[in-house]
């Protein structure tokens, strides 16, 4: 159970990188909105992180919660805000997914 906490936070991380990249496109109070989003998906972000790590080991909790974020974050950058798309970058980030794969693997 606490893997499916760990992967929800992983998501509200992705959320909160989203949040502030879409404030950082908008001004005025549509960019308080994308702030005060950021700071909720931060905190449940967090706060399922905490729950998660109660049994997990914190090494591999916090890796795979960073993992799942940098990889989503890497994505939605791509679909979303027209970040570049190369061969490296789209490598590197199936080598973030199976390193993500192979900490769960590996802890017990």
């Amino acid at each position: 159970m606490n893997w499916i906490i760990l992967i929800i936070a992983g998501i509200f991380e992705v959320a909160f990188a989203s949040c502030l990249g879409k404030a950082k496109e908008t001004s005025g109070s549509e960019m308080y909105y994308w702030y005060t989003g950021f700071l909720v998906t931060m905190t449940i972000s967090m706060l399922l992180l905490i729950k998660a790590t109660q049994t997990l080991p914190i090494g591999t909790a916090y890796a795979v919660w960073t993992g799942i974020g940098a990889v989503g974050t890497a994505l939605m950058g791509i679909f979303f805000f027209k970040d570049p798309v190369s061969f490296w970058r789209i490598f590197f980030i199936v080598t973030l997914i199976g390193s993500v794969i192979g900490l769960k693997s590996a802890s017990h």
